[in-house]
Parts: structure tokens; C-alpha cells; sequence
């Protein structure tokens, strides 16, 4: 045994929650950003603004086995290596040397197709597994440059042939339950898919990445947006006595993750942001039928860099294209902004103002660590 940790030690495998639940989480929904995302949202300016070099197809791959040709864009091929980026990614956040990091692209590409819906989940998985075997034999044999990426690949794809498809179709059918559920009970489901993916988002996990891996789309989507908002614009404003603008900014259009060493000291300053997000979570599926019909990972987003709202607007700019949605109304408008930004703010300043009142929260309780 003391061999065995030794081992794992001097190859730096650190099997813990916070390596695989936080680090390689958090890493891989900037991977997915970086590809999905951005991929999304260079296909949505392309269309609404008419810019050509976005619209135009750069590449037609050809399918050998059905004979249909696909032609991508720029953001189509941003979003078609999503399983690349977020493999790497993974990769990276555990400290992966070069040889294994470079080989997890390919493992990454195949697992991602090889889940399906849920292939973000499937690759946080096999990512993992195929990340440390590379790591345990880099550099131990003379012919590292061989062995090093075809371990990392033959164990990467070999998993993902065998855990991919089950791992995918479980997450996609567990997200169709929480999306179906939420159409059955728009209310109570709008307040725990609000309360619960608003949580994920100021814990250092990603709530981004779990949204993605669900595929949380339509009103589900909606009521995380709604949650995500709250946690984000609520904190921001309400510590703004304590943090002024450069708070307001790092927070509303960052991550209120910033506010977990508070939140340790004095759990109760979660309070008012929280209970915002019960509140606007119910009113985004009952009263406004918000909708994420965008990519999924936006509906973990929140306000950070404004990728919760692009999500919806790119959703609805989907929805007409495809004739589901007869148009974008000034009701989606102000349901949105109501939403995102009023309803978060005003109710997280009242409740923390009470809180105040009867010292539940005190001065300098949401001043952040300079």
C-alpha cells in the first residue's frame, strides 16, 4: 500500500472529490465554452447580422457509410470539437503532462459522440480515467513518445466504447424526467431547479457543466437561468456597500463564487440570494414561460459574461427560424430582463436588509478577500 501511494504521488494522481468533482468539472465547462458555446453564438451573429465570413461554409465532410455531406462553419467546427476541448481541458485541470494532454483530444472527440446527449457527462468520465492512465505510464519507459499517447488513447476510447452510451443515454433520459416534470409542475419544480442549480453555481463545482450534461433545456432551462441569476446579481448587489462597483462587476458578470470564503464563515448570507432564486424560479416557468432553447451549458451561466441571456435570445432566434415561436415579443423582453437582473437584485436587497436588521448579517461579512 505505502508503494502504491508512493507511486501515485510521484505521478501526481490525487484521487479526491475536489480534484475530479471541482477541479476537472470547473475545467471542463470552459472547454465546453470555449467550443459549444462560443460556437453557438458565432452561428447566432453570423444569421441575425448577416456577416458573411460566419455564414460561410469552410469545410464538407463527407459521411463514407451514408454518403450525406456536411458543411460547417466557424462556429460549427467550434462546436463539433466540443468533446476535444472539454478532454483537454479536463486534462489540464489535473495536471496532465504534454503527451497525455495532446492524446486526450482524440479521446475526448470520440467519446463525445460516442454519449450522444449526455456525451459532456461521458467525457468528464473517461477524460478522468484516460487522463491519469497516461499520467501513471508517462515518462516510465524509453519509447515515452509511443507508449505515452497510445496508453492514453486505447484506454480513453476502450472506456468510453464501453461507459459512453450508457452514461449518455442515462443523463439525457434523468434531464427529459427533470424537463418533463417541469412542464407537469411548472411551479414546484421552477423552485427546486432554480434553488438547486443557483446553489451549484456559487459552490465551487460548475453548474454549467451539469446543466450541459443533462441537457437542460426549455422551461427547466429557464428556471436555472432564473436560479443562476439570483445568485449572481443578488450577491452583487447586496455586498456593494462593502465591494462598490469593482464588486458589482466581478460578481454580477463573473461568478458569485467569489463569495465561498464568506459563505463559510457565516452561512446565513446565502440566505437572501437563495430565497431570491425560489421566488423568480416560480415566476420564470408560471408567469413568463422563459425558456432556454439555446445551448444547455448557457443555462448554467447565469449573468457571467451575459451567457445566460444570449442563450434564450439565441433559443428564440432558433424557435422562429424553425416556426416553433411566431415571433420575439416585448413580453420575452421584459419576462427576461425581469428575470436576469430587477427581480434578483430588489428581492436579494430586501432580504438582506432584514437580515441586517436582526444581525444575521453583519458589517463586513460580503467584503471579498483583496
Amino acid at each position: 500500500m505505502a508503494g502504491l501511494q508512493s507511486f501515485l504521488k510521484r505521478k501526481n494522481i490525487v484521487i479526491s472529490a475536489r480534484r475530479y468533482g471541482i477541479d476537472a468539472l470547473g475545467a471542463m465547462a470552459q472547454g465546453l465554452f470555449c467550443s459549444l458555446l462560443i460556437g453557438t453564438i458565432l452561428n447566432t451573429l453570423g444569421t441575425q447580422f448577416h456577416i458573411g465570413f460566419l455564414q460561410m461554409a469552410i469545410v464538407t465532410i463527407k459521411n463514407a457509410a451514408t454518403g450525406y455531406e456536411t458543411s460547417y462553419t466557424i462556429g460549427g467546427l467550434a462546436s463539433f470539437m466540443s468533446g476535444a476541448a472539454m478532454a483537454v481541458a479536463i486534462g489540464y485541470a489535473l495536471q496532465a503532462p504534454p503527451m497525455v494532454l495532446f492524446s486526450l483530444a482524440t479521446v475526448g472527440f470520440a467519446c463525445n459522440i460516442l454519449g450522444g446527449a449526455g456525451g459532456p457527462l461521458a467525457v468528464l468520465f473517461v477524460a478522468i480515467i484516460a487522463a491519469e492512465s497516461g499520467k501513471a505510464v508517462s515518462k516510465e519507459t524509453k519509447v515515452d513518445i509511443l507508449v505515452t499517447p497510445i496508453v492514453t488513447i486505447l484506454v480513453g476510447i476502450g472506456v468510453a466504447w464501453f461507459i459512453a452510451p450508457p452514461i449518455g443515454k442515462a443523463a439525457s433520459a434523468f434531464g427529459a424526467l427533470i424537463m418533463r416534470t417541469t412542464e407537469l409542475q411548472p411551479f414546484w419544480m421552477g423552485i427546486a431547479v432554480s434553488v438547486l442549480v443557483g446553489i451549484a453555481l456559487t459552490l465551487p463545482i460548475s453548474s454549467a457543466a451539469i446543466c450541459a450534461s443533462l441537457g437542460l433545456v426549455g422551461l427547466a432551462g429557464g428556471a436555472a437561468v432564473a436560479g443562476c441569476c439570483a445568485q449572481m446579481v443578488g450577491f452583487a448587489v447586496m455586498s456593494f456597500r462593502e465591494n462598490r462597483w469593482g464588486g458589482l462587476v466581478s460578481q454580477g458578470l463573473g461568478t458569485s463564487m467569489l463569495q465561498m470564503p464568506n459563505i463559510v464563515k457565516n452561512p446565513r448570507i446565502w440566505l437572501p440570494p437563495t430565497l431570491a432564486s425560489a421566488i423568480t424560479g416560480p415566476i420564470a416557468t408560471c408567469l413568463f414561460r422563459l425558456e432556454m432553447n439555446g445551448a444547455p451549458i448557457n443555462a448554467g451561466m447565469g449573468t457571467c459574461g451575459l451567457c445566460g441571456q444570449i442563450g434564450v435570445w439565441t433559443g428564440w432566434v432558433s424557435d422562429v427560424a424553425g416556426g416553433v415561436k411566431p415571433a420575439i415579443t416585448s413580453l420575452d423582453w421584459l419576462g427576461l430582463i425581469l428575470i436576469s437582473f430587477v427581480l434578483p437584485a430588489l428581492l436579494s436587497l430586501v432580504f438582506c436588509q432584514v437580515l441586517r436588521k436582526i444581525g444575521w448579517i453583519r458589517e463586513g461579512d460580503l467584503k471579498l478577500p483583496e
